[in-house]
């Protein structure tokens, strides 16, 4: 019994582990299976995953490059307004460019109308003509052309010094404050009376008057020249000499406040005559309201007349001197002291370009060694003549050139008397927009800070790889030419290869703890203008010494590039909305500033291609022959409009073969309106062809055509550009 009961329970024990073991490697089985299961989960999302990454961004590249995303930066949204998907050249090919730069845009059909049909030989222009009606009858216009380029850099500058919102630095903030108390003086007219007769008490007074004080004559102009940016008897600025890198003093004939006339017969000028009797009435008007009596403000007004009446005579303009060869005449302060004995020409130049060392030495330009040597008799003798004893017009003709300089900052009454002396010599000019005149006085003091702002603001590093690209892409097209021989082949690269194009703004010429430094002991009063105007006098005059003693920063209001030494300076003023902006589609910077940039180096380079090189008039002449052939027209082309033709057109080469570059480097370009990157490209380009500029009035047809020429076959653009309604394929000229 024993050992039976011995066995069973050893057998059930048996039993008991087998049935644990299968228990145990079901469990294991059972979580094998799940770990696969999951891991074949696991595996599945991530293909799946991947997969769908790829499909996205496969179809992400296929929408990029077929429907570029939309711009939305606030720049874009602006510049939008003047570009639609109806003015894509491709939608109406046989019309677009009839139109002048003039014409206007209706908001409803957004079709061109207005103007005059430019061709000189058109023959369709009463066709258009109705059609041009027909529109205008049913639409409302409004003008949607750009701004000119100056305009376009004066409203720039007003969107940075109006931002609230701007990060300023110390000399940011100086120059907020100036341009928001000229917008907004506040002034009283007793007190505009009050500042001028103040600063007319520090200078000695009215002579005759009962707080005169006989001043010096040479201490007074010391500091008119020094303090108060005013130039009575002569002007004094600072430049190069012709050819020459280095800046000179220079000084030249003064800038008179009425009209003057050039006899060609006596070689002399004189004022005109009819406007002496509307000016001596603003003068008196002028000194009325500063006090001063009846019989004083018409004794100070005549001698103010006569004295300037007798020193005219001797000024004569620009092209005269520049073919008596009166200009650049070199000579030392020392020489100009002899030559000119009435003037202390050493003490003046030292005020006026303190703290700089100025010595008897020194060179100075003269633009005009006629007038100077007359200007100091004339003093001389003004001084000595008895009947001006007690009088001492040299007082009240300094005064009254001081008055004229603080014009600006006094009540509009001052102003008011000028203006009615515009009146009435029928010589009245437009106002100018306060927000402009204050931008401009803004600027006199502030270029530097203001170029700063600008590139920081609207240009960025955009600009510069702009530029990188115009210039390659403009060597390209050039070393492409057929020159008439080698020598000249040779002559023209080395001159192109010698220059290297960069943005005006050197960062390490001025960063902005220098400019904070530079300003930092300008005061700008929140309140009165006057007292922020004279500050701006002189920092102008700081300017001007600055210009003596550096290399010569470019002025922001540049808006061409130029020659500096072995560099092609491009202002950063030429950076600014709408022809440029750092978040624009490229597309827009190369297509409007791109091709402007282009144009501009072109006629700085190559002012004289057609003798130079036969492909470029061969090249001029396929332009003109497209542009006859869509017009029906035959006529041909002066020198000067074959030159313009080639630059232009060969302008939209350059500023396209830069944009397809820049493409390469990043394919992702955004767009405005719908457009495609190459619709969007020719649509700015249409837009900025219009251009205000000297070499404009050469073009024989609306630059706008050139797009026609370029898109006349497809390899260049989505699709040939061409208008058949009137003749066959096979009649099309050549692709130029």
């Amino acid at each position: 019994m024993t050992q039976n009961s011995s066995a069973e329970q050893e057998c059930l024990q048996l039993t008991q582990e087998r049935v644990q073991s299968e228990e145990s490697q079901s469990l294991v089985k059972n979580q094998w299976f799940g770990l696969l299961f999951f891991q074949f989960c696991l595996a599945s999302i991530i293909i799946g995953t991947v997969m769908g990454l790829g499909y996205y961004f496969l179809q992400e590249n296929t929408r990029t490059a077929q429907d570029p995303l939309p711009c939305l930066s606030p720049a874009c949204m602006r510049v939008a307004e003047h570009l639609s998907a109806a003015m894509d050249p491709f939608s109406r090919p046989c019309d677009y460019f009839l139109f002048n730069c003039k014409a206007e845009m209706s908001p409803k059909g957004r079709r061109r109308h207005g103007g005059k049909i430019v061709s000189r030989n058109v023959t369709r222009r009463d066709e258009m003509r109705r059609i041009v009606e027909r529109g205008s009858d049913t639409e409302s216009k409004r003008d949607d052309r750009l701004p000119d380029r100056q305009t376009a850099l004066l409203l720039a500058i007003k969107e940075i010094l109006e931002s609230p919102n701007w990060n300023v630095t110390s000399a940011a903030q100086k120059a907020q404050t100036f341009y928001n108390t000229c917008i907004r003086p506040n002034t009283t007219l007793n007190e505009s009376i009050f500042h001028a007769q103040t600063l007319i008490q520090q200078l000695g007074g009215w002579p005759g008057s009962e707080h005169w004080t006989q001043p010096e004559l040479n201490s007074t102009l010391a500091l008119l020249m020094s303090q108060y940016n005013t130039f009575p008897f002569f002007n004094v600025y600072v430049g190069p000499d012709r050819n020459e890198s280095q800046n000179y003093i220079q000084i030249d004939q003064p800038d008179f406040q009425f009209p003057i006339e050039w006899n060609n017969q006596t070689k002399r000028t004189k004022f005109n005559l009819q406007s002496l009797r509307p000016f001596f009435a603003s003068c008196r008007q002028l000194l009325t309201l500063l006090n001063v009596s009846f019989s004083s403000s018409a004794q100070h007004c005549g001698l103010y007349m006569s004295l300037s009446s007798t020193l005219v005579t001797n000024t004569s303009p620009l092209s005269y001197r520049l073919k008596q060869k009166l200009l650049y005449h070199r000579i030392t302060i020392q020489e100009l002291q002899k030559l000119a004995p009435s003037i202390d020409w050493l003490s003046c130049l030292q005020a006026t370009f303190h703290p700089l060392p100025v010595s008897k030495s020194d060179f100075v330009l003269l633009h005009n060694q006629p007038y100077i040597i007359y200007m100091s008799q004339t003093i001389n003798q003004w001084r000595l003549q008895p009947q001006h004893k007690n009088s001492h017009p040299l007082q009240t003709y300094m005064i009254m050139n001081l008055l004229q300089t603080l014009m600006p900052a006094l009540h509009t009454k001052f102003t008011q008397t000028m203006k009615n002396f515009s009146i009435a010599i029928d010589n009245e000019n437009e106002d100018e927009p306060r927000w402009r005149h204050c931008v401009l006085q803004t600027v006199k003091g502030f270029a530097i800070l203001m170029s700063h702002l600008v590139k920081d603001h609207y240009a960025g590093e955009e600009a510069e790889k702009l530029i990188s690209d115009i210039y390659y892409s403009l060597k390209t097209k050039i070393s492409n030419i057929n020159w008439q021989n080698e020598d000249t082949r040779e002559l023209v690269l080395n001159k192109i290869n010698s220059h290297t194009p960069r943005l005006s703004i050197n960062n390490d010429f001025f960063n902005q703890l220098r400019l904070d430094e530079h300003f930092g002991e300008v005061i700008m009063s929140e309140k009165i203008y006057f007292s922020n105007y004279l500050q701006m006098l002189v920092l102008q005059q700081r300017i001007r010494s600055r210009l003596l003693s550096h290399t010569p920063h470019p002025d922001v209001l540049f808006l061409h590039p130029f020659f500096s030494d072995n560099d092609i300076i491009i202002p950063v003023g030429m950076f600014v909305p709408p022809q440029f902006h750092s978040s624009y589609p490229r597309a827009i910077n190369y297509g409007m500033l791109g091709a402007l940039i282009a144009k501009d180096l072109l006629h700085l380079l190559l002012p004289d291609i057609l003798s130079q090189s036969e492909s470029a008039e061969v090249e001029s002449e396929c332009v003109w022959s497209h542009y006859l052939t869509a017009q029906k027209g035959t006529s041909s082309l002066s020198t000067s409009q074959k030159q313009e033709v080639w630059v232009q057109f060969s302008a939209l080469q350059v500023a396209l073969m830069s944009y397809n570059k820049s493409l390469r480097r990043h394919s992702g370009d955004t767009t405005v309106s719908g457009l495609s990157h190459i619709q969007l490209f020719l649509a700015s380009f249409m837009q900025a062809s219009c251009d205000s500029e000297p070499y404009s009035a050469l073009m024989p047809f609306e630059p706008s055509f050139l797009v026609t020429v370029l898109c006349a076959k497809s390899e260049r653009c989505p699709k040939p550009l061409t208008c058949v309604d009137h003749r066959s394929q096979g009649h099309l000229p050549e692709l130029c």
